[in-house]
């Protein structure tokens, strides 16, 4: 595993819209090990492949109850509605109120290549949803409900 450099809002490749993964290689698996690597050294919840640069379908999450891997990741239900403060790997040291659905299930396959349903309320929600519209080239700031804010510093 290694670790991988995070684009930085401004950088146009969190923009585009990424492609699904066709084959699960080992260069897909060795994918979502350094990105989870990256996630964690950077002391994410989340992360999307686009900010480790690669246009592929891929997104990794842990909310703190245990690594995900979606692969070509589909929201297929949504429910509900929370706003939060929500921040990105890709923007560091921002927040802005966000609106997310309370509840999302989401279809997509792990590494071995099986269909896997994922289904998260609260925070694994909002970490379903904003790395999926990674994928799609949307950041939070696009659907922030207020201007973008630096993170308080805690005592």
């Amino acid at each position: 595993m290694a670790k991988r450099n995070i684009r930085l809002n401004g950088d146009e490749i969190l923009r585009k819209v990424c492609k699904p993964v066709k084959n699960i290689t080992h260069s897909v698996i060795t994918l979502i090990d350094d990105m989870a690597e990256t996630m964690y050294d950077a002391n994410g919840v989340g992360l999307a492949a686009p900010q480790v640069g690669i246009l592929k379908r891929i997104v990794v999450i842990d909310i703190g109850e245990g690594l995900v891997e979606l692969i070509n990741p589909e929201v297929i239900e949504k429910k509900g509605s929370q706003t939060n403060d929500e921040g990105c790997l890709s923007l560091p040291g921002y927040v802005a109120p966000v609106e997310r659905p309370e509840y999302v299930k989401v279809k997509a396959l792990n590494r071995k290549g099986e269909e896997i349903i994922v289904e998260g309320e609260g925070l694994m929600a909002v970490a379903l949803c904003h790395e999926t519209d990674h994928l799609d080239g949307v950041l939070y700031i696009d659907k922030a409900l207020d201007e973008i804010a630096p993170v308080e510093k805690g005592i």
